[in-house]
């Protein structure tokens, strides 16, 4: 029996009917047409589906949607204001942290929540926090220098 479900998509106040087993991601991408977060392993070991729950880096293939209910999350979708790329997506363009581009929404808001709790972390800390998004093709390095210099590029922006 589906059951409603109510919470703050980037941004915006969202309210879908959801069966009690709907995971998350399929909420995301079915209920609301988001497909930033991607589907990519069906056992939460590849990081593709990563959104922002409250903040925070979480697999949305592992939270069931009604466990979000009043949560703020946030997609790939909701990073950029408008038009304009955020710095993490514009760093990852221009240091080449992305190549086919399927992880990419994931290790974006594993970025996001790295860097809005340690604005300059350690290459070790970046490995760290990105050890549950997997990439098949950069091999990781350029992933690494894209995450830095978004770190350079978020202190650089004046505090609001």
């Amino acid at each position: 029996m589906p059951e409603a479900l109510s919470l703050e998509v980037n941004g915006e106040r969202r309210s879908l009917e959801v069966d009690g087993r709907t995971l998350l991601v399929h909420a995301l991408r079915d209920g609301l047409g988001l497909t930033g977060a991607h589907v990519g392993c069906d056992t939460s070991q590849c990081g593709a589906c990563t959104v922002l729950i409250d903040g925070r880096a979480a697999k949305s293939c592992t939270v069931l949607a009604l466990q979000a209910e009043g949560a703020k999350v946030t997609t790939i979708e909701g990073l950029a204001g408008g038009a304009e790329l955020h710095p993490i997506q514009r760093a990852f363009i221009e240091h080449h942290g992305l190549q086919c581009g399927f992880c990419t929404p994931g290790v974006i808001l594993t970025t996001a929540d790295l860097l809005s709790r340690d604005p300059r972390p350690t290459d070790e800390a970046v490995r760290h926090a990105l050890r549950g998004n997997l990439c098949r093709c950069t091999g990781y390095q350029t992933i690494v220098e894209s995450v830095q210099a978004a770190g350079a590029a978020l202190r650089e922006v004046p505090a609001s």
